[in-house]
């Protein structure tokens, strides 16, 4: 019996199968023991511009797999050495990404329905046509093409959210690399606190992609950005009727999480009858959707962030005591750009890098005077606000270098430090450092609870000179009794 029931077009025929991307033939891989059948159908597929190899058994192929992988496999069932189910089998475990469509002249819906399950593209039976093939092959390939594009989508976002990829040199920002090292790889809650524009997004994603959940979904949510009408039935979900304008059942951002990470901003603007609820999604991973009575269980992990004191909203009665020391069983936090003076021009250079590679621009670089002034500011909207500020220059500058006049006119009018002579002139070195050196110091010593030993250790300095510094800067004053 013919492979093919009418004759190929012949070569240049429009719809012919072009290259992939790569620019590279795609590859198909033929395994057929009816010899007639695999040259007839081969003959055909290179006719369509396809780079073609037959095999006729199971150990065969997977010979050939091994020489050179293959973008698609077409396989029969029904074969001496083992048979196509088999073949699937070890295709999912040594070749993922390649795509199998299944022929047979003995075809039954059971076989399949089971060759489907076990994740065929297609399943035909013979004698094939040639424009059905010419059809299921472009589209097998298209998704063969979908799935190397979402692998290669997926490592971008790992480097990009990789640990290192986070940029910090700051004493705090190793304490919270540390952190993220330590926690990263459990199922443990994580609160992480700081400014708005301090990286407490980045910091999330970068927790799921250092995690096993890696390859889940990651959801984010902003309780800030919804109405407290609409943010529980985000959340959670409602069922069709529950409330005026719900047409339909509808899975919330909890399932949606399931397996993965959900990361919930700005938990402060969460009413307290919703901190009842994720007070019980995060002791027992379960809830019921708005209008229902059927429990949902979830296997997720919460981490959770605020730009605002939830201490102090629980001395005010506006954030539930327990749940707060529920979600803080670890918390991060992030350190304003203002306290990580060290950081700012290793940010600007890894923003100016990540900007002139999306706008097609190479070789910039800030001029002294420019960087002056980016460590000069400071920074109300901390990292996110630099981030800005680089993509503006890079942006609007038409030379190599940027200069302050490129940078917004925001940073240009700061006004001078302290430390500056009220003239206007030039300082004595000694003079000019005491601002910042006391600044430094007194982060230094609110990040370790005034601690002078775990102070000085951080700062790299002996405890006997940090005395005389904070005595020299009057800071002996504002450690607490």
């Amino acid at each position: 019996m013919s492979a093919i029931s009418k004759p190929p077009l012949a070569a240049g025929t429009p719809g012919r199968a072009s290259t992939s991307k790569t620019g590279v033939r795609e590859r198909i891989l033929l395994v057929d023991d009816d010899g007639i059948i695999a040259d007839s159908l081969g003959e055909f597929l290179r006719l369509e511009d396809y780079d073609v190899e037959t095999v006729g058994d199971v150990p065969a192929a997977q010979a050939a797999l091994a020489r050179r992988p293959a973008h698609l496999v077409i396989t029969d069932i029904n074969m001496p050495k083992g048979d196509g189910f088999e073949l699937l089998r070890w295709m999912r475990q040594y070749h993922p990404d390649a795509v199998v469509i299944v022929i047979t002249g003995y075809g039954t819906i059971e076989s399949a329905v089971e060759a489907i399950r076990m994740g065929a593209y297609d399943y035909l039976t013979k004698p094939i046509v040639d424009d059905e093939i010419r059809l299921v092959v472009q589209r097998a390939l298209q998704q063969q093409a979908l799935i190397r594009e979402n692998r290669a989508l997926k490592e971008q976002l790992g480097h990009r959210f990789s640990l290192a990829n986070v940029v910090g040199a700051d004493y705090r920002m190793s304490k919270v690399f540390d952190l993220i090292e330590a926690v990263a790889d459990t199922r443990t809650t994580v609160l992480i606190t700081g400014e708005s524009g301090t990286g407490k997004s980045l910091i999330a994603r970068t927790l799921h992609h250092a995690s096993g959940r890696r390859d889940r979904p990651f959801v984010e949510v902003s309780c800030g950005a919804l109405p407290e009408t609409l943010l529980e039935s985000e959340l959670f979900g409602h069922v069709k009727g529950s409330f005026t304008g719900a047409v339909s059942d509808k899975a919330g951002k909890f399932k949606a999480a399931d397996g993965g990470t959900i990361f919930l901003d700005e938990i402060s603007a969460a009413s307290p009858a919703l901190q009842v609820k994720l007070l019980r999604v995060l002791q027992e991973r379960q809830f019921e959707p708005v209008g229902s009575n059927q429990t949902q269980s979830v296997d997720v992990r919460v981490i959770l962030a605020s730009n605002r004191d939830l201490m102090e909203d629980v001395r005010q009665n506006r954030f539930r005591q327990d749940l707060y020391y529920r979600i803080n069983v670890v918390s991060i936090e992030l350190p304003p750009l203002r306290a990580r003076l060290t950081d700012i021009v290793p940010l600007a250079n890894h923003f100016l890098r990540r900007y002139c590679e999306q706008h097609d621009k190479s070789g910039m670089e800030f001029s002294p005077e420019a960087l002056a002034v980016l460590q000069r500011y400071s920074w109300p909207g901390n990292v996110r606000e630099l981030e800005n500020a680089v993509e503006r220059a890079v942006v609007l500058t038409r030379n190599r270098v940027i200069r302050p006049e490129d940078l917004p006119p925001a940073l240009l009018n700061e006004p001078p430090p302290a430390e500056a002579s009220p003239d206007g002139g030039t300082l004595p070195l000694k003079k000019a450092l005491e601002g910042p050196e006391k600044r430094i110091i007194e982060a230094a010593l609110r990040a370790n609870n005034w601690n002078r030993q775990t102070t000085a250790e951080a700062l790299q300095i002996n405890r006997t000179t940090l005395y005389k510094k904070m005595k020299r800067y009057g800071l002996e004053a504002g450690a607490p009794m």
